[in-house]
């Protein structure tokens, strides 16, 4: 078993007649759309023509691509991988937006590759290292649209008359809740164009954001994976159909679709989603949705404002001055009102219990399935032992 790269080593050489664009292709495209694309490939209205993946190679600014420096080494052997492969290589770029607007906690990307075979896929980049991004992942708990939903359904309605015929849409992270509500909003015309939605890891949507789109239109046309220890993926995701993917990692790292496992051409599947993991995404869903909007907003702006008091606008700085900007939050955290303390207090307090009924139900399950194993295992004995008492006698 292997990862992306590995995959892109083994099965790099085939063409997509040889072997049909994949869930793991997906996964490749949905990385790659992490790469810092500005100044290079063309954005919408810009009259400019597509851009290949020698043409990016051989830019004078190819280097920033990789300004994402926490995963610097496996997205220049993913690049590398994909433009020297027959596979990926004569894909073409176009259509890319990079906004980061701090005013609106919005951050959203996205992108065009067309690939051979006439296969083409619009893909929404997740939550990259800015922290605006992740404040607006947390946002996504509101019942409204946050702007990025917004602005992917705009974006899809754009990027598709710039494709002839049906086309891909996906995503990782929050790209894929970004694909599935673009999917779910845009016109219909742009709707029945949609060949397939991939979601990988992505968070679902609240019950009433749902309702408002034509999900059930699409929901044949997703393909959702999560890791085995998902939290971001099942977040707000109470029902639908996934499959979950084996990582070589531990935890909340299974998050990275670098740790997730692949064998031969296909994902490593398997049963289902770790035990715990699972009891703790739902006490987190169950928790959230018996949140009402005002102690939403209160908990994540409260939360987006300590950490803002790190001084810093990315996760990569950080990270690297994580002792200075834990200081800094610590004095952040001392300075928020009585009244606005409370109400965390009272959230908090809310989570614990919600957690602690959670894991009563798991411990009184888990006893249940114990006991019905033991008659199970008594009758089975009981059976064996019957016919032996007869024969005795």
């Amino acid at each position: 078993m292997g990862t992306i790269l590995d995959y892109l080593r083994e099965y790099g050489g085939y063409n997509l007649s040889e072997k049909p664009f994949s869930d793991v292709d997906s996964l490749v495209i949905s990385q790659l759309s992490y790469l810092k694309f500005d100044g290079i490939v063309p954005g919408p209205f810009e009259g400019q023509m597509p851009v290949s993946l020698q043409e990016i190679a051989a830019h004078k600014d190819y280097d920033h691509l990789y300004a994402d420096e926490r995963y610097r080494k496996d997205n220049t052997a993913l690049f590398l991988g994909v433009v020297n492969s027959i596979r990926f290589g004569s894909m073409k770029l176009w259509n890319y937006v990079n906004h980061i607007e701090p005013e609106e906690e919005s951050q959203f990307s996205a992108v065009v590759c067309g690939l051979s075979e006439g296969v083409t896929y619009v893909v929404f980049r997740g939550t990259d290292e800015n922290i605006v991004g992740w404040k607006e992942d947390l946002n996504l708990a509101f019942s409204e649209p946050v702007p990025g939903q917004r602005r992917s359904v705009v974006y899809l309605e754009q990027a598709a008359k710039t494709i002839e015929g049906e086309f891909y849409v996906g995503g990782h992270s929050k790209g894929g809740n970004l694909a599935v509500y673009s999917a779910m909003h845009c016109e219909p015309e742009v709707r029945d164009r949609i060949a397939r939605i991939y979601d990988h890891d992505g968070p679902g949507f609240r019950p009433e954001v749902r309702r408002q789109g034509a999900y059930a239109e699409i929901e044949s046309r997703i393909h959702k994976t999560v890791p085995r220890s998902s939290l971001v993926g099942m977040l707000l995701y109470t029902d639908g159909a996934y499959q979950v993917v084996e990582s070589k990692t531990i935890g909340l790292a299974q998050h990275n679709p670098y740790t997730w496992l692949i064998k031969d051409d296909s994902f490593r599947i398997v049963e289902q989603i770790r035990p715990g993991r699972k009891f703790m995404d739902q006490a987190l869903n169950e928790w959230i949705l018996s949140l009402d909007q005002e102690q939403m907003h209160t908990f994540v702006d409260t939360l987006y404002h300590i950490v803002q008091a790190s001084e810093t606008d990315n996760l990569i700085d950080f990270t690297a001055n994580w002792f200075q900007s834990l200081q800094k939050i610590g004095r952040a955290v001392g300075e928020v009102d009585g009244e606005t303390a409370e109400v965390l207090f009272r959230i908090m307090r809310a989570l614990f219990e919600v957690i602690s009924l959670h894991a009563k139900e798991e411990v009184k399950s888990r006893r249940e399935m114990q006991r019905e194993k033991f008659e199970e295992g008594m009758m089975q004995l009981e059976h064996h032992w019957r016919p032996l008492g007869k024969d005795k006698k």
